[in-house]
This record gives structure tokens, sequence and C-alpha cells, in this order.
């Protein structure tokens, strides 16, 4: 049990360059909220409804996190800050990292049947903050949602989804490969443009203004000549 409390700490460790020590992870509202869920969960399958909810209550007062005491939840889950609600059949996977303010929102289902009405999220998923994954969808492996994008569709494996509502947009291999990437949101492209490429494109882009202002001028006196000998002959 010891070996496998500090083994999760090192997982938030290494996506966290805030702390400095186990002790400082210890005292973050994500891992707080993710003991009191354990406990909750556990209670909910025992059918021991009502004290599962008290202890979701108090894990709500204390983190500012609501977890619904009937969400799966895999290994190494690392909720960075707080504001986050997850609902009753959310399925989370391994070694995933939701920053603050995102919801794991249900679709009321048409038919009036409860049933699975929350997204699943599969491993080393990321969730950029204040983003909102609504209804029975699937985040495929290694996805990332940038910060205040709504999903409501599926999202394929190593894509990342950005936006109102958000589009999908292939992660390039060598970011798809990489083990984590802070904040869900790759400072590549297909997603954003570079700052690096940014200023190029604008030189670029104003080199190109200048040699149709010199075609222009180059055109304009062209037309002056035959009108200045045309005033001549008369």
């Amino acid at each position: 049990m010891f070996t496998g409390l500090t083994n999760y700490l090192d997982s938030i460790r290494a996506r966290d360059p805030a702390p400095r020590s186990r002790w400082e992870v210890l005292t973050y509202p994500g891992v707080l909220a993710l003991g009191l869920h354990r406990v909750a969960h556990w209670l909910f399958g025992a059918k021991l409804y009502f004290f599962a909810r008290l202890i979701n209550h108090i894990a709500r007062f204390l983190t500012a996190i609501d977890i619904h005491p009937g969400a799966t939840i895999g290994k190494n889950f690392f909720i960075d800050h707080g504001f986050t609600v997850i609902g009753e059949t959310a399925e989370i996977g391994d070694n995933v990292t939701i920053y603050q303010c995102v919801t794991l929102g249900g679709t009321n289902p048409t038919n009036g049947v409860g049933g699975k009405r929350h997204p699943t999220l599969k491993d080393n998923v990321i969730i950029g903050s204040g983003a909102q994954i609504i209804g029975p969808i699937t985040v495929g492996e290694r996805a990332r949602v940038g910060a205040n994008a709504v999903v409501t569709d599926d999202v394929p494996e190593g894509a990342t989804m950005i936006g109102l509502k958000a589009r999908s947009t292939l992660v390039p291999a060598e970011e798809w490969l990489k083990d984590f990437i802070p904040y869900g949101t790759p400072c590549d492209e297909p997603c954003e443009e570079l700052m690096e490429t940014g200023p190029r494109r604008i030189a670029e882009l104003e080199a190109q203004l200048a040699a149709m202002r010199s075609d222009l001028e180059v055109l304009k006196a062209e037309r002056e000549v035959p009108a200045q000998r045309s005033g001549t002959g008369d």
C-alpha cells in the first residue's frame, strides 16, 4: 500500500513541476478528493448509497471537487487544482490528468432511463482547464482537450481537441509519443500558429505586399507615359 502511494505521488511530481516533495503533493486538493472518492466508491459498490454520498459531500466541501461515488477511476489520476465535476457513469483510465474547472458531464437520456450518460477517458488523456466533456462519448488514448473546449463527440486516439464546439486536429507522431504534454495543449501546429513561425510568415506577407506595391507603381508609370504623349500632340 505504501509503495502504491509513493508511486502515485511520484507520478504527480512527474507531471507538475511545482511540488518540492511528496509531502507537499499530499496537500493537493485533487489527491484528497481522489482518496475520499476511493472510500465513497467502495461504499457505493456495497450499495451503502447514503454513506457514499456523505463522503462525497465532505470531499466536495474540503476540495471544491465533486466526484460522484459511482464514477470509475483508474491508476495515477491527477486533478491539478479544483472546481472539477465528474459524473456518476464517467470512466477514467490510467495516468489521466485534468486541470481546473473541468466538467465530465452527462446528457439527459431521451428514454428516461439513466444508463451510461457520462464520458469515458482512455489512458494518458489530458484535459485542459475549463474544458467541458459532455455525454457518453469516448476520448481516445493519449488524446488532449485544450482549455475551454467543448467536446460532445468521440475523440480519436492521439487527437487534440480545441475550440467551441471542439474540432479535431491530429497530433504529429513526435508529439503523440511524448509521455506527457502539460495542460493538454502542445505548442505546435496544427493546433495553433507557432510563435516561431508567426514572425516569419508576417515577414513573407509584408515582402509580398511590397512587391505588389512595386508592380502597381510600374503599371501606374506605364499608363502615365501614353497620357503625357497624347497631351503633347494636342
